[in-house]
């Protein structure tokens, strides 16, 4: 399910962590007490609001060597490329591959959406916002409906 989408014309998706874990609290009434996201939202500045929220972040470091600030952020960025490796298999990060990224998968293969057919920021967005709700629609549609094996079976 999705819980919380945002769609701007930036190229930097930096911007966007801290409003999303804003947007999940709002959605759900609760803070999330966990959240993970992909190298493109990593920030010593995202970082610093998601510790000041206590949600225990699993945000990929990026693949920079050294953390020196411009070369892959500063000490909260360190903290989190050693949080994450010293987590090995374990790790929560590892379910992004089991979670969200399946989503992306299932809405541009099995839902044909590759593009956006509507043109301006604002437009964009909410044919964004129908795609998401039409993914939430039938994922609850199909939880709803027994399995065909379950229907031979009675």
């Amino acid at each position: 399910m999705i819980v919380a989408h945002r769609v701007d014309a930036k190229q930097s998706d930096q911007h966007h962590l801290t409003p999303i874990a804003e947007a999940i609290e709002a959605n759900l009434g609760k803070k999330p007490v966990q959240l993970s996201a992909d190298a493109g939202y990593c920030s010593d500045a995202n970082l610093a609001a998601l510790e000041k929220r206590a949600i225990d972040a699993y945000v990929a470091p990026g693949r920079a060597k050294h953390a020196g600030e411009g070369q892959g952020g500063g000490a909260r960025v360190a903290a989190m490329r050693e949080k994450i490796r010293a987590g090995g298999h374990e790790t929560p990060y590892r379910l992004r591959k089991q979670l969200p990224e399946p989503v992306f998968g299932q809405i541009k293969q099995a839902r044909g959406f590759r593009q956006f057919l509507l043109l301006g920021a604002e437009k964009v967005a909410a044919e964004w916002g129908l795609v998401c709700l039409a993914h939430n629609i039938l994922k609850l549609a199909q939880a709803r409906t027994p399995f065909p094996a379950a229907l031979a079976t009675g």
